[in-house]
């Protein structure tokens, strides 16, 4: 039998990534002469990639830009973030204790993320969790972003798993929402970036610490 596979979105699911994120957005928009943007509502922007983060960020401000100037803070963005991808970023706490006891049970591991494929195994390599993952597949990888479920099922496909074996994890309705159109179990985590209660969007499972996940999986692999 094929070994199940779980694929894992990356900001606000098994990294806490808002800290660095939500200084690089405020680096950038000061360099602007813009106000920085308050923690909480930062918070609330991420998972979309780094573009999408900066429009929204913007639109907090009541601000638009020219997408040539949108592009260049884009550069800009990416460059101050890589440099500090991992300063205070760190995995959510239970992390590395869930994905052994997953392992012990013959799971593998991947990744498909709206963050740039460079930047996630950047940030995985400098948290020395690049070698639990099978696949790292980021919004550039296929050209393709959630919630279209292909970049899952390519996902799925580049780590060796099979769509039949395989469960989502993620913290947002652009998780549930790729999971639910590549008919794919889903398990939130309530501890994300969401910007409304993840809840609401009907995962299969609903878990508040990493410690829950073994059980979970469990139950959606066995009914899958």
């Amino acid at each position: 039998m094929t070994f199940p596979l779980i694929v894992f979105d990356l900001d606000g699911t098994l990294v806490d990534t808002a800290p660095d994120l939500i200084e690089t957005l405020n680096v950038i928009f000061a360099r602007e002469g813009m106000p920085p943007v308050d923690y909480d509502t930062a918070r609330n922007l991420i998972g979309g990639g780094a573009k999408a983060m900066l429009v929204r960020g913007l639109e907090a401000e009541g601000r638009a830009v020219e997408p040539a100037k949108l592009q260049q803070m884009f550069d800009d963005f990416i460059a101050y973030y890589a440099a500090h991808v991992a300063d205070r970023s760190q995995p959510f706490p239970g992390l590395h204790g869930a994905l052994d006891t997953l392992a012990a049970r013959g799971c593998k591991f991947a990744v498909c993320t709206n963050k740039l494929e460079g930047l996630s195994r950047l940030l995985l390599d400098k948290l020395a969790l690049t070698a639990r993952f099978e696949a790292i597949c980021g919004q550039d990888t296929f050209a393709i972003q959630k919630p279209d479920p292909e970049i899952l099922r390519r996902t799925i496909a580049a780590a060796g798993g099979r769509m039949e074996r395989a469960v989502m994890i993620g913290d947002s309705a652009t998780d549930v929402f790729t999971a639910r159109n590549a008919k794919v179990p889903v398990v939130a985590v309530d501890f994300g970036y969401s910007e409304t209660p993840v809840a609401g969007f009907g995962p299969d499972r609903l878990i508040s610490h990493f410690d829950e996940l073994p059980e979970a999986v469990a139950a959606l692999i066995s009914s899958h």
